[in-house]
């Protein structure tokens, strides 16, 4: 999807082509006509100045969907392809004036045919909305990705929230396990203290019992 860079740069496609062509119909064709071939080339020039005009003015209105960072160094290339479409412009008026033609033109244009200048006025109103919804749809498209892009954060947030529940749970029950653990290691240690008491008693009345059988075996024999 294009973002308004991406659109500007189009239509600087758009202009580039058709400056290319006007100049050189109005450098290296027109010249070299004559009669209503020359007037028919001057007309479709004339057109497709009024055209590069329209490009111009959509590149105009593109500066002002770019971020304020980059709009300076947009701004500058269209500073120069309407400076660029100014000595078009001249140049015309000049091949005109040199000729004589421009009378004759003027003219010539007042008797059109109605039917083709309607068709060139359908032509630019098709081309017009042709760029409207060209636009409008790159406009949806944008708001689609954001859509888009805003479920996605939150399916992101949700999956890192559940790691972190399975993370403070694993967490827990290794508290509760190290706590285990530890009441188990004093039980031991209490159990073999204990055993180690009764180990010392037992050998004490051991020993105790031996003295008193052998004070009686002693008393029984000398008595």
């Amino acid at each position: 999807m294009a973002d308004s860079s991406e659109l500007f740069e189009s239509y600087e496609q758009e202009y580039t082509t058709l400056s290319i062509a006007i100049s050189k119909k109005l450098n290296a064709v027109i010249p070299g006509l004559i009669g209503e071939e020359r007037k028919a080339s001057i007309r479709a020039t004339e057109r497709e100045l009024e055209e590069a005009d329209e490009i111009v003015e959509q590149m105009e209105m593109e500066i002002f969907n770019l971020p304020q960072a980059s709009r300076t160094r947009f701004q500058a290339r269209l500073r120069g392809y309407k400076s660029e479409l100014g000595n078009l412009k001249r140049d015309l008026k000049r091949i005109l004036s040199s000729s004589g033609e421009r009378e004759e033109l003027l003219s010539g244009h007042a008797t059109l045919d109605l039917d083709s200048a309607s068709m060139d006025q359908r032509a630019r109103l098709l081309s017009g909305t042709e760029r409207l919804t060209d636009s409008s749809r790159r406009l949806q498209d944008s708001h689609r990705l954001a859509l888009e892009t805003e479920s996605l954060g939150v399916g992101i947030l949700s999956d890192l929230r559940g790691q972190r529940e399975q993370i403070q749970h694993t967490r827990d029950t290794l508290f509760e396990a190290d706590s285990s653990i530890d009441r188990a290691s004093r039980t031991l240690k209490t159990m073999t203290r204990r055993m180690m008491t009764n180990r010392l008693l037992t050998a004490a009345i051991i020993v105790i019992l031996v003295l008193i059988i052998g004070f009686i075996v002693y008393m029984k024999f000398f008595y």
